[in-house]
């Protein structure tokens, strides 16, 4: 902002994100911000900026009255903030897990949704569907070291199905042989016996 706009600048007014809110997540807290833009007008959403974990409202003299309505709706969504649901892209910063550990764990239930949400993308008639979290939930797997002992399952459970597909290669291999010398057998078995074949050998016709 240049200098001669901040002297326009009367009306500020900031809220202090606590950590509860943000789980430590620069993420979240960002989400946050875009939680309160979507709930003022359009036409002061630029209004409302965050910095240092701080929500900031900054609104000219001249709109005393759009400063304050906003600031009633600000004060009123921060109000029990925590238990705004957490979106994936938010998950996976406070987790600190991947995009693939986060469709694995929710697949097979370690992960519980919360529900889904359907947005718009932004300038697009495209909607997308994603899963939430409950933010307690997540607060829980954090504080108890979840993430830890998943990966170690994981781990465990993709060794054990490399041991298993390693036999299951070994088996498969052990009974192609198994039908091919059996198949072989069968064919010396079958081979009809000329008669007088060795005679003619040690003869020497072949010679």
């Amino acid at each position: 902002m240049r200098k001669e706009q901040k002297n326009d600048v009367e009306l500020l007014k900031t809220w202090r994100l606590a950590s509860a809110a943000t789980m430590g997540s620069a993420v979240r807290a960002k989400g946050i911000l875009l939680e309160l833009r979507a709930r003022v007008p359009a036409a002061v959403k630029k209004s409302l900026d965050l910095d240092a974990g701080e929500i900031t409202l900054v609104m000219p003299a001249s709109q005393k009255n759009e400063f304050h309505a906003v600031s009633a709706i600000v004060s009123k969504v921060l109000d029990g903030i925590e238990q705004l649901p957490v979106i994936p892209r938010e998950i996976q910063d406070i987790l600190t897990i991947t995009t693939s550990e986060r469709h694995r764990w929710l697949a097979d239930g370690r992960l519980p949704s919360a529900g889904t949400r359907t947005v718009r993308l932004n300038g697009r008639a495209r909607r997308i569907t994603f899963h939430v979290f409950d933010p307690k939930v997540v607060v829980d797997i954090l504080d108890r070291g979840a993430v830890d002992e998943w990966r170690e399952e994981d781990a465990i459970a993709k060794a054990e199905n490399r041991r298993r597909a390693a036999y299951q290669a070994k088996l498969t291999r052990s009974l192609k042989k198994s039908k091919a010398k059996k198949a072989e057998t069968t064919t010396d078995a079958n081979s009809p016996k000329l008669e007088g074949w060795e005679e003619f050998g040690r003869d020497g016709f072949l010679k």
